[in-house]
């Protein structure tokens, strides 16, 4: 062999890893070795832990003598039961994810009211994070009723220029702020929708933890739409999944589609428990996350304000859930560091999302508060706050 011969792929060392390979490994790092956080987040576990946890639950939402499902019987068909019993409908179908399960919604909709323009936010999921697939794979036609970062009020929905057959409402709309109207304003927005004779279908990923705004069960509020969207993993901890629900004519046409979607999956026993142990275990806790999340809330400002931060802002002041953004007038790298620096130094993780760049010197965060959350009391939070910020860079003069 000369000596100019190619280095075999396994014996080449390692390239040099980028800044930004590195702060991901040092976040996933400090996630696991803190003693203190917000929320648990479950993607976030080990394998090991994910497969203990559904093995140590399961027995108690589900008779595991049973045979596995397949094609949608068996754990799935009870699943889907539950769904339609918590949210009222006659039927509910399972899908193995929520971009499908909508798709095929409002493309059923679509054919009934021969209408196939879907009125939604500029900042529904569809339209920021699905590559415009209700046109592009549906053959669907998305008009966007409001840029505002609030849910559409019933005057625009009135006043919307041209015809539409459906009007979707992201419940909460995630990236204005997870932020959600009032009852009263939610129910006149869909009475305007009615006027239009459009069919109104609610984006319900995050419906689970509405119930404390709306003041309302989930029942209650399910029977505003014709149709509605939910998911297992956002709000509940699950492996994945969603359901829709609604009028038991609409969903067995949605089942037909599902298997023109491919989404007849031979098994989904695991995704199927995981969903079960989520809304026997975390569906109750939703709404002492968002009581708590208020508290948490409320001690970030003022924590902010006690460091001395020129400006900080925490959306909404209220959490209409338990999630909300933090914005900070520093940039997303200097942000992340200081974050990571306290969590690898004190073990506390308080902003362990992402740090997004919103403008010049401008970033946001999503902060979620769940059962580790719990145990942070105001004083607590006040006080990581400050040590946060004493981590920040000095601000420019």
């Amino acid at each position: 062999m000369s000596d100019t011969a190619t280095t075999p792929q396994d014996e080449r060392p390692d390239e040099p890893r980028s800044a930004e390979q590195l702060m991901r490994e040092r976040r996933a790092a400090a996630y696991r070795r803190a003693d203190r956080v917000l929320a648990r987040v479950s993607p976030r576990a080990s394998l090991r832990e994910r497969l203990g946890r559904l093995c140590e639950a399961a027995p108690d939402v589900y008779d595991l003598d049973e045979t596995a499902d397949v094609y949608g019987n068996g754990v799935v068909a009870a699943l889907e039961e539950r769904v339609a019993a918590l949210l009222g409908t006659q039927a509910a179908a399972f899908f193995p994810t929520g971009t499908m399960a909508q798709q095929v919604a409002l493309r059923c909709w679509a054919a009934r009211t021969g209408n196939p323009t879907v009125a939604l936010h500029a900042l529904a999921h569809p339209e920021v994070h699905e590559r415009n697939a209700f046109h592009e794979v549906a053959g669907l036609r998305p008009v966007r009723v409001t840029r505002e970062p609030r849910l559409p009020t019933a005057q625009e929905i009135r006043e919307f220029e041209e015809p539409f057959g459906a009007l979707m409402l992201e419940l909460p709309l995630r990236d204005a702020g997870y932020v959600l109207p009032t009852w009263e304003e939610l129910t006149e927005v869909v009475a305007a929708a009615r006027e239009r004779d459009a069919v109104v279908h609610f984006d319900g990923a995050r419906l689970w933890e509405c119930t404390v705004r709306f003041g309302r069960p989930l029942h209650e509020i399910a029977d505003l739409a014709d149709s509605v969207y939910v998911s297992f993993y956002k709000s509940l901890g699950g492996i994945g999944g969603a359901a829709l629900a609604g009028p038991k004519d609409l969903v067995e046409e949605a089942r037909t589609w599902r298997h023109r979607y491919g989404g007849m999956v031979f098994q989904q026993f695991p995704t199927a428990l995981a969903a079960l142990i989520g809304l026997e275990r975390e569906l109750p806790r939703l709404p002492d996350y968002v009581r708590h999340a208020r508290v948490v809330a409320a001690a970030l400002r003022e924590g902010f304000a006690g460091a001395g931060l020129a400006w900080s802002r925490v959306h909404p002041g209220e959490p209409h859930t338990h999630e909300f953004q933090v914005w900070l007038p520093y940039e997303a790298d200097e942000l992340m560091e200081a974050a990571v620096r306290q969590a690898e130094e004190t073990g506390t993780y308080l902003f362990a999302g992402f740090w997004e760049t919103k403008g010049p010197g401008l970033s946001m965060t999503e902060v979620t508060v769940s059962e580790a959350g719990l145990a942070w009391t105001a004083e607590e939070v006040r006080a990581a706050v400050e040590d946060f910020a004493r981590r920040l860079p000095a601000p420019p003069r």
